[in-house]
Order: C-alpha cells, then structure tokens, then sequence
C-alpha cells in the first residue's frame, strides 16, 4: 500500500468515526429530550366555540396528545365524564378542556319538574341569568275590560333556573307594535306542577313574561300585596 493509499484508508476512517460520533450525539439528544418530556397521555380540545351553559357532547371536542408532564390536574382525559355537563363559559377553539370549564346540570328535587319558555333577551335575561340562579317571574296582563287596570304580577316567585340556551330569533304575534322580529332565550325551570301551569298560562296570554335575578340568599317569601301591581297604586298615594 503506497503512501497515498494510506491517507485514503486513515481519511476513511476519520469520517466513519465522525459519523459514528454524530449518531451517538443524536441519541444522546434525543434520549436527552425524552427524558425530559416524559410518556405522552390523552387530552381534549375543544373544535369548534361552545358557548355558555350548553350541554356538552363528545363530537364537540378532538383527541390530543401532551407530555404526561405538561398536562394540569385539572385536565380532562375522557370524554365519559361530561356526560350530563355544561359549559360554564365559552369554550374556545382549539383550547384544552379543562374539568373547571364545566359542571354539572343543575338536577330537579321530588315533585319538581322541567318547564322551558323562551323569553325576550332584551329584557328578561340580559345575559346575566345562568343555570342555578334564583328568579322571580313578572306577566304583564292586559284588563279585561276598558275600565280595568293592565296589572302586573309575580306568577312564580324564586324560581330555580336549571338551563339557558342559545339566542333564537323569533316573531311575536300580535298587534303591529310587537310584529317586529326580535330574540329569545329558552330558559328551563324546575317548577312544582301549579308553578308550572302559571308559567305555561303566562307565555301564552300575558303581553311580556320578565325575569328578575334574585340573590340566593335573600327572602323566601313574599310581602303581603307584594305578588300584584297597577298603575293606579301609584297614582292613590
């Protein structure tokens, strides 16, 4: 073997070591990285903007994979357990859903049940009102006759709201002052029967069915005289 041949032979082998010494890095690294990151676990997002107090379904989020390390405790990791939730605010695309995103329906007590109407979102929900909340019921009523006081009542008095839906446009028929489309909400009660009825009664002959938010500590019943209201109160004292 000439001198030549011999370089050749040592150049060889000094790039077979290097290669040999880059590879060895490369596994270094990634043995480096998978120490570090740690198994990979199942997780959630959400696909498409869910909004708020919506039940959930399982269509409504993708799998995912995260780092064992990097996911929260709070973290949901399987989809059986938002049966029977809602969103308690709105669930962003693409976010990771997260076990204090949601929460249980509220549930009926004995000898309630679910009642649902919809309700002007002008002026009876405001946005305010979510599943769990105390209200009070208002109907406005016209007199039955010309020489009768339109009055106002309280038909239901701390009514528990157990869902809101979405903004649905409706139409309201009636005289042309009311003709006008407008929105509504489907809110859901858990009523006893005789609540229920007056609700019903309400959403179908009153002029306007109101809600008004109520603390949840506040009085449980109400004043003498306090459940009725015409203008002519007003103008006799």
């Amino acid at each position: 073997m000439n001198s030549r041949q011999r370089r050749g032979v040592i150049l060889l082998t000094i790039s077979v070591l290097c290669a040999l010494a880059a590879f060895a890095g490369v596994i270094a690294v990634i043995g480096d990285v998978n120490s570090k990151v740690g198994p990979e676990v199942t997780a959630y997002r959400v696909k498409t903007e869910v909004a708020p107090y919506t039940a959930l379904r399982p269509d409504q989020f993708e799998k995912t994979s995260i780092p064992e390390r990097w996911l929260s405790d709070s973290a949901v990791t399987d989809l059986d357990g938002i049966s029977g939730r809602i969103a308690v605010t709105t669930l962003r695309k693409g976010s990771l859903l997260q076990t204090d995103m949601i929460v249980k329906r509220p549930a009926l007590a004995p000898g309630e049940q679910e009642i649902a109407i919809m309700v002007d979102a002008a002026t009876g929900v405001a946005g305010k009102i979510t599943p769990g909340d105390l209200v009070n019921i208002f109907a406005t009523f016209e007199g039955r006759r010309d020489s009768d006081p339109d009055e106002s009542r309280i038909i239901v008095s701390r009514a528990r709201v157990i869902d809101v839906g979405r903004l649905t446009p409706i139409t309201a028929k009636g005289d042309e002052r009311r003709d006008a489309a407008r929105e509504a909400v489907p809110i859901t009660f858990a009523l006893t029967t005789a609540d229920a009825q007056r609700v019903a009664y309400a959403e179908s002959f009153a002029e306007n069915v109101r809600l008004a938010l109520l603390a949840k500590s506040g009085p449980g019943a109400l004043k003498p005289g306090d459940s009725t209201y015409t203008l002519d109160e007003d103008k006799n004292r």
